[in-house]
């Protein structure tokens, strides 16, 4: 398995959809690749971000985010559900 293929499966195989013969060679390249498991141990940070950005999207927002960014950020939210 090669860095580039490892990254286009890596969604299937954090979820555990993935094969277990696939599976294996993923954990085989992990093995014996280091950017390979730097780059699972960031994409599983960014998850675990992005996951406690949207926890509480209706907490206050700080004083330093500009202005213009959350105008932006609401006209892109999609309309509450009533």
């Amino acid at each position: 398995m090669t860095c580039k293929q490892l990254a286009d499966f890596l969604d299937e195989y954090l979820r555990g959809t993935m094969p277990a013969e696939q599976r294996d060679r993923v954990e085989e390249h992990l093995a014996v690749c280091p950017d390979c498991r730097h780059y699972l141990d960031q994409y599983r940070r960014t998850i675990a971000l992005g996951k406690a950005a949207f926890a509480a999207p209706d907490d206050p927002v700080a004083d330093s985010v500009p202005e213009a960014l959350l105008a932006a950020i609401r006209s892109a939210r999609p309309p509450a559900r009533r």
